[in-house]
């Protein structure tokens, strides 16, 4: 699933390249996933895209009157094409794709002078969303999202609204969307492991030294993530997740710290990997 730093960086490639060219037409191929019925696509022809921009997870084209929002879900991505024949990075648009090269196509923006992109699943089910609405906040879980960590203005008190008496595992806090925008279960894993916190403590159960380091890993690892991912085309930015992971993804493998064997805990149909020497004092969950 994308997360922040990968739709940050998704955000800035597109908009580079749109913002100030019209939409010369938007066109729905999996109306399953279009999910504001009473708004023709249509309406989006003609408008010109004045700011891209990122709420949490979601992705808001600001066409002027309107906004189309997207959510990619679990399975979602984005492919960007020129003249309907190579990428933004010269090569052939279904080449660039790599492995979602099968993936079918959910919306098609057509941009004036020939420019455009695709909005895929590659989920093998419907999880990707689009709106049509006249401001973000009108998607309901835009309305919900809570802070975003990676903002300049995420404050301690923002921090310990969600966090202080909670008596919830403290991964599942964090991949809370109304808690914490934009965070998911990868960095989850790697903001606790940097933290040195066990994904299954209660919040609650936190010391105000633990909530400290947590408070610093929480803004510090997805705004480092977004750092690295700048500039990195869109057909990569899912390998270059995988491969910059400490410990998500990595069960068997020696913990980063040199502090043992990292670990995978599964629990309420998620996972989680972790280094017990650093998170839970040897504990096996």
């Amino acid at each position: 699933m994308p997360e922040s730093p990968e739709v940050q960086a998704l955000v800035e490639f597109v908009a580079e390249r749109a913002v100030g060219r019209d939409i010369a037409g938007f066109e729905v191929l999996d109306y399953p996933e279009y999910k504001t019925r009473a708004v023709m696509p249509s309406v989006l022809a003609g408008c010109r895209i004045v700011a891209v921009s990122r709420h949490g997870k979601y992705v808001d084209i600001d066409a002027g009157e309107h906004h189309l929002v997207i959510s990619f879900g679990r399975g979602g991505w984005l492919v960007w094409h020129d003249d309907g024949e190579t990428d933004a990075h010269g090569g052939d648009a279904e080449e660039a794709a790599g492995a979602i090269v099968d993936a079918p196509a959910v919306a098609s923006v057509a941009l004036s002078g020939g420019s455009g992109f695709d909005v895929i699943d590659t989920g093998g089910y419907r999880s990707v969303g689009l709106w049509i609405v006249d401001r973000p906040t009108e998607v309901p879980g835009v309305a919900k999202l809570g802070p975003d960590p990676v903002d300049p203005a995420f404050s301690r008190e923002s921090f310990d609204r969600p966090i202080v008496g909670r008596r919830k595992q403290l991964k599942a806090v964090l991949q809370e969307q109304t808690s914490f925008a934009g965070i998911g279960n990868a960095y989850s894993d790697e903001i606790l492991f940097v933290a040195r916190l066990s994904p299954v403590i209660h919040a609650s159960e936190l010391s105000e030294e633990d909530r400290d380091r947590l408070f610093d890993a929480l803004r510090t690892v997805p705004r480092s993530a977004i750092d690295a991912r700048r500039g990195i085309p869109l057909d990569r930015l899912k390998q270059a997740k995988i491969d910059a992971m400490l410990v998500h993804g990595r069960a068997g493998e020696p913990c980063p710290n040199g502090d043992g064997t990292v670990h995978d805990f599964t629990f309420a149909g998620a996972s989680a990997q972790y280094c017990p020497e650093c998170q839970t004092g040897g504990v096996i969950l």
